[in-house]
């Protein structure tokens, strides 16, 4: 017998528009669809006026509700797995049942759809070329704010997630371990009806919130730290780290770029000295 599939389908964060037409299609075939809270994804089925079997997938479940879908899927069965908004997998069990499925030989197959995240990222205006997701961090201060301090030297733009009653405290810490100044962008209610994304310092977003009460799912962006560039030796040490440079195979110039590039110097500087 022919082993089933598992779907991960993305699903809007807000938004119903939002949903893809595969997404529509793939839902409407599934011999079963797991969601993580069978209420709210009832009504987004509603919506769509699709009449699918629909079983209960979470965090509290997933030990024996995961290997029931497994052997579902072994019998042949197609699964579509969903979350309660955006792509399952992402900070959710969705990720534990896909290597379940993995590791037993099951095909799995993206569907993909909106994401909080670099929905986030791509409207905060921040460097977007580079980035981290951190996903929640801890709920307990003292282990929030140690988390934080191991980014400290993170250069990517960071993005996190955090629950309204929290975004205050945890903008304070950020504050506290990154400095007030540091570029950052809070998003609200992603493509939902009161939709808001703020930009500023840490320093200016603590301020808001700390006057008008945060509503909402929130998604912090980060600007990472920046690059730390090593004091510049005096020329006659430059010199002498471009000759070993050129000794080990290096052209002048070529040598010349890689420590103007280390120092924050200019090139023609280093490479008089190289031709000295």
């Amino acid at each position: 017998m022919a082993k089933g599939k598992l779907y991960l389908v993305g699903t809007p964060i807000g938004n119903l528009e939002d949903i893809s037409f595969r997404a529509v299609r793939i839902l409407g075939e599934a011999d079963l669809i797991a969601a993580e809270d069978t209420r709210v994804s009832g009504r987004l089925l509603n919506a769509l006026n699709i009449k699918r079997p629909l079983i209960s997938y979470y965090e509290h479940n997933k030990t024996l509700r995961g290997e029931e879908l497994l052997s579902r899927l072994q019998a042949g069965e197609h699964i579509a797995l969903i979350s309660d908004a955006g792509m399952p997998g992402i900070s959710d069990p969705g990720a534990d049942l896909l290597r379940l499925a993995v590791e037993a030989g099951i095909e799995a197959v993206v569907v993909p759809g909106p994401n909080a995240a670099l929905g986030a990222l791509v409207l905060s205006g921040l460097d977007s070329r580079r980035f981290t997701f951190e996903g929640f961090l801890p709920r307990e201060g003292g282990k929030r704010r140690a988390a934080l301090a191991a980014l400290a030297a993170e250069q990517r733009t960071m993005v996190f997630y955090e629950a309204p009653h929290r975004v205050l405290a945890t903008l304070n810490d950020m504050a506290a371990a990154f400095g007030a100044n540091r570029q950052a962008a809070a998003g609200r209610e992603l493509t939902k009806l009161h939709e808001e994304m703020l930009r500023g310092s840490l320093g200016e977003l603590a301020d808001h919130f700390a006057q008008t009460a945060p509503r909402g799912e929130f998604t912090l962006v980060l600007a990472g730290s920046p690059p730390v560039v090593p004091k510049a030796p005096q020329d006659n040490e430059l010199a002498e780290e471009l000759a070993a440079l050129i000794k080990a195979g290096r052209g002048r110039k070529e040598a010349a770029k890689a420590l103007a590039q280390k120092y924050g110097l200019s090139v023609k500087h280093l490479y008089g000295l190289g031709l000295e």
